[in-house]
């Protein structure tokens, strides 16, 4: 970081995982401190750099988190593109990873990062990054069970409201799996789909269409960010939603799960799950905030 008569300058490299884009911002020692509006210029695709999100690069003992002090050695802060704070992005973890790599920041195939949902662990694989995600779990379990859906979503191009399941990841995901009907090509996503009951906190909402055992596709629509090419957590709870639906079958556990941006390897280990793909980091340089 570079401050001149007021003027502040900072490093940033840009990344993406099957086309979910980041801009990173390394700030090792946390001396970085980024207000919404400078977040949401960072990201504007017109205006700054350009991103469906932010993720800040910075070591835990100096993130500002006391949560995560005491965990492992980097954090990352990751914020929508309205310059929101947010729990952790799969897709994220693994570009986060590539720099940490990259940069020679963490060592050996197998390390583990601290975000906002806990420690997650990675693994390098032959096609990228593996990320543990951790534990799920359906957010209303007992209505899920009675009803085999818990909420509803309206979505410009399906002429009736579409029953839906709320997974939860660390952060919120509901999931409609599209009748026959609905062409997944047709909905619109500029609108932000209206989920009843709406959650406090918001949601990310994915829409799938499933081919055969283990294989779906899906679009998303992120919440603070609109759709994106690609959500990793988002299709680990399309994945998670669509085996259980399926009666929770022990022989399809692992899964591909094809969006606009690419295809992204979904892995269930019962109550937990894990998200492998490709990351890239694509551009390097500096930039100035505004005032």
């Amino acid at each position: 970081m570079r401050e001149d008569d007021h003027v502040t300058t900072i490093q940033f490299a840009k990344g993406h995982g099957t086309h979910n884009d980041f801009v990173l911002i390394p700030d090792v020692d946390g001396q970085v401190d980024l207000t919404p509006a400078q977040v949401a210029f960072l990201c504007d695709r017109r205006g700054g750099i350009g991103g469906d999100g932010l993720i800040r690069i910075v070591r835990s003992a100096a993130s500002g988190e006391p949560a995560v002090a005491d965990g492992p050695e980097w954090f990352m802060d990751y914020r929508n593109a309205d310059g929101s704070a947010a729990e952790m992005c799969g897709n994220g973890t693994r570009v986060f990873a590539k720099y940490l790599v990259d940069h020679d920041l963490a060592d050996g195939p197998e390390f583990e990062i601290a975000t906002r949902a806990g420690s997650k662990r990675i693994n390098l694989v032959p096609n990228g990054y593996r990320t543990d995600l951790g534990e799920w779990r359906l957010s209303r379990l007992d209505e899920a069970q009675e009803r085999g859906m818990d909420s509803v979503v309206q979505v410009v191009g399906a002429a009736e409201p579409l029953p839906a399941l709320s997974v939860d990841l660390g952060n919120p995901h509901t999931v409609i799996a599209l009748p026959p009907s609905v062409d997944l090509d047709g909905l619109d996503l500029t609108h932000p789909p209206k989920v009843d009951p709406e959650p406090p906190h918001g949601t990310n909402v994915e829409f799938v269409r499933a081919h055969a055992p283990g294989h779906i596709s899906m679009r998303v629509h992120e919440r603070g960010v609109g759709e994106t090419q690609s959500c990793g957590t988002g299709a680990a709870a399309a994945a998670i939603a669509t085996w259980w639906w399926g009666g929770q079958p022990v022989d399809h556990l692992n899964w591909n799960v094809d969006l606009p941006g690419g295809r992204l390897g979904v892995h269930l280990l019962l109550h937990r799950v894990a998200l492998s793909g490709p990351a890239q980091i694509v551009a390097t340089g500096e930039v100035t905030l505004p005032e």
